[in-house]
């Protein structure tokens, strides 16, 4: 299965080579492999305008054609091994779809650290990527980042206190997800999220943690009643994407094109696109109301339930991450502090 995907991967390389020489174009042809469909907001508001950025750069000497929808094979779950491993030169994928397999920034996904800004998780990450870099060592990373945060879609039953959860069987999109919804009392689902459509409903899934962002493309505020947030806004966690690129490809370029790379990666480009996160949620709520579903905001009081437990989390993901010779508690302070620096 792997050799076949590698050699899908050989063969869209070599065509893509073939028709950018017929044509006159690039030195160099980078894939950009991803899960999400191609009208999705991550495609259009932030694959296709990077690309563009560094194909102007490199004046017009790279070229990155995009394959969305997992267009080069494989699962979700398996495009950071195919970053690793060549199959493509460059992906995007959620860290929570390998769970565990990057202990570190994990730090960024718990409720309680990111507070509901797509835009200061992101940079607060830019920051901290000394102590959680080694979570990526085998690639070359691009951005690692976050949305603005999770939402309760619930199908059918409105959720405005923690009691409202009990039961419940929830989709959820990483190990720190689990351990929330856990902690509610509810059903932890894990589930790539291109399955979410299907789950909500058949019912094989009451609701789901996702942000508004991605609710849209999935059109799930066509199939869900109610929405519900944290009160000010406050989000339940979120999830760390993770934006990268095969070691040994980066390092085969020349400099000048390595520092086009460069310059369009990390803190260079952390700010953009996390308000790039931030803004597509509007269009997300819209769409709910659109649809004619009900945005619930948890009151004041309510929210301390809620935040005992976001805590607790915490506490537990501390605790299983010491036992993984990580000082997980200096990384939660210094995180904490982080995201506190660039919020407004």
């Amino acid at each position: 299965m792997v050799k076949a995907r590698l050699f899908g991967a050989m063969v869209a390389s070599a065509l893509v080579a073939m028709i950018g020489k017929g044509a006159g174009a690039a030195e160099v042809t980078l894939t950009l492999h991803h899960f999400l469909g191609p009208k999705a907001p991550a495609q259009t508001a932030f694959f296709e305008p990077w690309a563009k950025k560094v194909e102007a750069a490199s004046k017009g000497r790279i070229k990155i054609e995009i394959f969305p929808s997992m267009a080069l094979g494989g699962k979700p779950a398996e495009l950071y091994s195919q970053a690793r491993d060549g199959v493509a030169d460059i992906v995007w994928t959620v860290a929570g779809y390998t769970p565990g397999a990057f202990p570190r920034a994990e730090v960024f996904e718990l409720p309680g650290v990111h507070r509901g800004s797509a835009k200061a998780t992101t940079l607060a990450i830019q920051d901290l990527m000394d102590r959680i870099g080694a979570d990526f060592a085998d690639t070359h990373p691009i951005l690692i980042h976050t949305h603005a945060g999770q939402v309760i879609f619930s199908v059918n039953k409105p959720i405005r206190a923690l009691s409202d959860l009990a039961g419940l069987k929830i989709r959820v999109p990483s190990r720190t997800g689990a351990m929330l919804i856990e902690s509610w009392g509810a059903q932890p689902v894990s589930m790539p999220v291109p399955e979410l459509p299907q789950a909500l409903s058949k019912g094989t899934v009451d609701a789901t943690l996702i942000p508004f962002e991605v609710a849209t493309p999935l059109k799930v505020p066509e199939l869900v009643k109610f929405a519900t947030i944290g009160a000010e806004g406050v989000r339940f966690g979120t999830a760390v994407f993770i934006f990268t690129m095969n070691k040994k490809r980066y390092e085969s370029l020349p400099p000048d094109l390595k520092a086009v790379i460069d310059q369009h990666s990390g803190k260079n480009i952390a700010a953009e696109i996390g308000q790039v996160w931030d803004d597509v949620e509007q269009p997300g709520i819209a769409a709910l109301e659109k649809a004619g579903g009900q945005l619930i905001r948890i009151s004041a009081e309510a929210q301390k339930a809620f935040d005992e437990k976001a805590e607790a989390v915490v506490q537990r993901w501390i605790a299983e991450t010491k036992a993984k010779g990580i000082d997980a508690e200096a990384l939660v302070k210094a995180a904490r502090e982080a995201v506190a620096r660039h919020s407004h």
